[in-house]
């Protein structure tokens, strides 16, 4: 994959960049240069990133569910850098339950996590961009924005919303300098499974075993960062074996994946 320029003196601003994919990620665009703004629930995490970065990140706490508040967190960064170069969207949370045993609330918050936060904070950051006719936005979504698993269903939901929503921006942008990039992770050693959310909202508190046996999240970053810098529109990472297989079957095989899907469920 073609490498493309580095992201000297760039500012690049990470949701969900207190743990996992989004901290890899910061020190990934730290190393390459980049200016950045970390933003995630939590402050303490927050500063323990910034100082593996180095430099001087805004450390700037948000919470994507208050999406009326998201404005003004914009202006913020505006008012600091005067741009934003690169959006990364890596904050999210995960669903470990049943569809028949999982609450209407729980179905809600994913969705307000995952995709209104990420929608609202785009459009939020859209105007400077395109006033610009300069900037990319890169989506950390996941395989279960292609197909779907049992225990998932919230979760695959709200990755199946992304893709949608900015596949169409994309297409709509396209020639204004805007760039989207969709990133589809297969499994990853991160805290995902442990931080899911169960039927009644509460957290699994369990690292899954492919979760536990996922690619290193480290490497993951730099294939997410080589991915942007060649502005690719959609992005297969991690070590994606059996993922893989689950894609090719999905669109040429979709019975048989559906067969594998339902002898998967936990009896």
């Amino acid at each position: 994959m073609k490498q493309g320029p580095r992201f000297d003196g760039q500012v690049v601003w990470i949701t969900g960049a207190s743990s996992g994919i989004g901290a890899a990620l910061a020190e990934a665009f730290a190393r390459d240069g980049a200016r950045l703004i970390l933003s995630a629930r939590r402050r303490a995490e927050l500063e323990q990133v910034a100082a593996r970065c180095g430099g001087e990140p805004l450390i700037l706490p948000l919470d994507l569910e208050r999406s009326d508040e998201l404005a003004s967190h914009v202006s913020a960064v505006l008012g600091r850098f005067g741009r934003i170069d690169v959006l990364v969207h890596s904050g999210g949370v995960s669903q470990r339950s049943r569809v028949a045993d999982t609450h209407l609330h729980v179905d809600r918050r994913i969705m307000e996590v995952n995709y209104f936060g990420a929608v609202a904070l785009t459009k939020a950051v859209l105007p400077t961009m395109l006033k610009a006719s300069s900037g990319h936005i890169v989506v950390v979504s996941s395989v279960m924005g292609k197909l779907g698993t049992p225990l998932r269903s919230a979760y695959a939901a709200s990755k199946h919303a992304l893709h949608g929503f900015f596949d169409c921006l994309r297409a709509e942008t396209a020639g204004q300098g805007l760039f989207v990039t969709l990133i589809c992770p297969g499994y990853v050693k991160t805290d995902i499974s442990k931080n899911a959310l169960t039927g009644d909202g509460s957290p699994k508190n369990e690292v899954g075993r492919d979760i536990e046996h996922g690619h290193p999240v480290d490497r993951t970053a730099q294939q997410i960062l080589v991915a942007v810098r060649a502005r690719r529109s959609e992005a297969y990472v991690g070590a994606f074996g059996k993922e893989r297989l689950a894609l090719f079957l999905k669109r040429l095989a979709p019975g048989l994946l559906e067969s594998l899907a339902r002898r998967s469920v936990p009896q």
